[in-house]
């Protein structure tokens, strides 16, 4: 907040890469604030180029290391976390470094607003499946499963904004899968030990 020096709700595009999503959302939604967030700072210049040219004062970038996300936000200040083509890390012994991994939703819980909302886009079924099945072992209430964006009638304008890795369908799957889902307040318990790996 004392960045964008307004009161605005404040989702991320955490893996940004180019920052298509937060400079996208950012013309959609002038009413929110919208952070990008990458290691990769020649990436990030791509999106923050883009949005001085389009003088987009809503959409900002920060250059860090996801796992150090919450030394960058008080408690309950971030509503939503966009995940859009993350590294789907398809090794069993990488599956820890998933984004959509308990090890992260916890650290995510640890900035969100209660009942915050965390979105997957990917084009990876392996972590579509994965992700699912962290929903299903922690019971988290799911407001959107779509299994093939593009096949839908009407695809939403939030939906259509597309990456980079979009464009180059890396997992050759064909299909964008969608996942919408929110944490509890209270920290997730540890049942790694259960997930399907």
């Amino acid at each position: 907040k004392n960045f964008f020096h307004n009161d605005h709700p404040i989702p991320l595009e955490l893996a940004c890469g180019k920052g298509e999503y937060a400079v996208g959302l950012g013309l959609l939604y002038p009413d929110r604030n919208f952070l990008g967030v990458d290691l990769k700072g020649n990436r990030i210049w791509v999106g923050a180029k883009k949005a001085l040219v389009e003088d987009l004062r809503n959409v900002g970038f920060l250059r860090t290391q996801i796992d150090r996300i919450a030394t960058y936000f008080a408690p309950g200040e971030v509503q939503e976390i966009w995940l859009t083509f993350p590294d789907p890390q398809l090794r069993t012994s990488k599956a820890k470094k998933r984004l959509t991994h308990p090890k992260f939703l916890r650290l995510f819980q640890q900035i969100m607003a209660p009942g915050g909302y965390i979105h997957l886009k990917t084009d990876s079924p392996s972590l579509y499946r994965f992700t699912k099945w962290v929903i299903g072992l922690y019971q988290l209430p799911v407001l959107q499963d779509i299994d093939d964006v593009y096949g839908q009638e009407k695809v939403s304008d939030v939906l259509q904004i597309k990456t980079h890795y979009e464009g180059l369908d890396i997992a050759e799957s064909r299909k964008v899968h969608y996942l919408q889902f929110s944490l509890p307040a209270e920290p997730l318990p540890d049942k790694e030990d259960q997930l399907k790996i």
